[in-house]
């Protein structure tokens, strides 16, 4: 009997105790909370693309043939409203001076203020292993190449550098605008200063109206170039303290395209333009190929030949442009 009682009290106190561990409360056993790191406030961006013609600023840069370009942007995010920027750019070129790439280093700021953003920065146009054609006695050096056919000449360097300054409003998701000024005291190292203002506009597509992933806009831009009074003609350097060098031509320069993208990748399909004739053409390009003419006169100097590369030009350009931290 007693063993019974012992064996009933043992049971008792068994079915008790959830009870009173519930009277007490359950026991939480917890761990220190995972707290993400901070976003790094450094980026990379780069990207390249290939393009059927290189075209700045409605001129040819590669004689109306195939270019491929690529390019990296060191940056930082001081804060939410403030990037610096680094970065190098490589392109080919077909150019007079036959140099073996236009190699671009330029660095700048980017405060974002709202919808309105701003770029303001330097840059600097390298070509390097130029070449110099040139058969005037006028012309420095005595190591330069016989003249081209035309007659056209060059420098032997037109490296040169801008400031610059970009400013975009963006109104929503579909519409942005924007305003571009660059300036440089010595266009193509010519001694002649240039500055080139224009003004865009994009028109991006909503979405819905493709297929998931693929988006596509509409863009254009219009500018205004005028360029100053060089120490050099294409055929003739000159004396400034003689005769105050050549006048080059001012010129309007605009195009219009649609685009494009899927993740990194954009297919531009754009049409270039300016209302620079083939003569005044041929005084800012030095075109070893331009076609000789009778003497047509442009400005305070007179040309004899015609270039084709500031006229119109429809250019199809695929290009893939990213950053490290989208590809995490």
């Amino acid at each position: 009997m007693k063993k019974l009682l012992l064996s009933v009290a043992g049971a008792a106190a068994l079915l008790a105790t959830p009870a009173a561990a519930a009277d007490m409360g359950a026991r939480i056993v917890t761990k220190a909370p995972v707290i993400a790191p901070a976003p790094s406030p450094w980026d990379i961006a780069f990207g390249g693309g290939i393009m059927s013609d290189y075209n700045f600023r409605g001129i040819s840069q590669s004689a109306h043939g195939v270019a491929g370009t690529a390019y990296i942007e060191p940056r930082i995010n001081v804060n939410d409203w403030l990037q610096l920027y680094a970065g190098i750019a490589g392109t080919s070129v077909k150019l007079p001076t036959d140099p073996s790439a236009e190699v671009d280093f330029y660095a700048g700021v980017r405060p974002t203020f709202g919808p309105i953003a701003f770029d303001l920065g330097f840059i600097y146009y390298w070509y390097p292993k130029e070449t110099q054609f040139c058969g005037n006695a006028l012309c420095p050096g005595s190591n330069s190449n016989p003249p081209f056919p035309n007659g056209n000449t060059t420098l032997k360097n037109t490296d040169f550098w801008e400031i610059y300054g970009k400013a975009a409003y963006t109104f929503n998701d579909f519409v942005t605008v924007g305003a571009n000024v660059y300036y440089s005291p010595s266009w193509l190292n010519t001694g002649a200063d240039g500055t080139y203002l224009s003004g865009t506009a994009k028109f991006t597509a909503p979405g819905t109206l493709f297929p998931s992933g693929i988006g596509a806009y509409l863009s254009g831009e219009f500018g205004y170039y005028w360029l100053g009074t060089s120490d050099y003609v294409q055929g003739v350097y000159y004396n400034n303290a003689n005769n105050g060098g050549v006048k080059f031509p001012d010129y309007a320069y605009w195009n219009v395209g649609v685009g494009l993208t899927y993740k990194a990748f954009t297919l531009d399909l754009r049409y270039h333009d300016t209302d620079l004739s083939k003569a005044k053409c041929n005084v800012l390009t030095a075109d070893p190929k331009a076609r000789i003419t009778n003497g047509v006169p442009v400005n305070n100097t007179t040309t004899f030949a015609a270039s084709n590369w500031c006229g119109e030009a429809f250019i199809a350009k695929l290009s893939f442009d990213t950053t490290l931290a989208a590809l995490k």
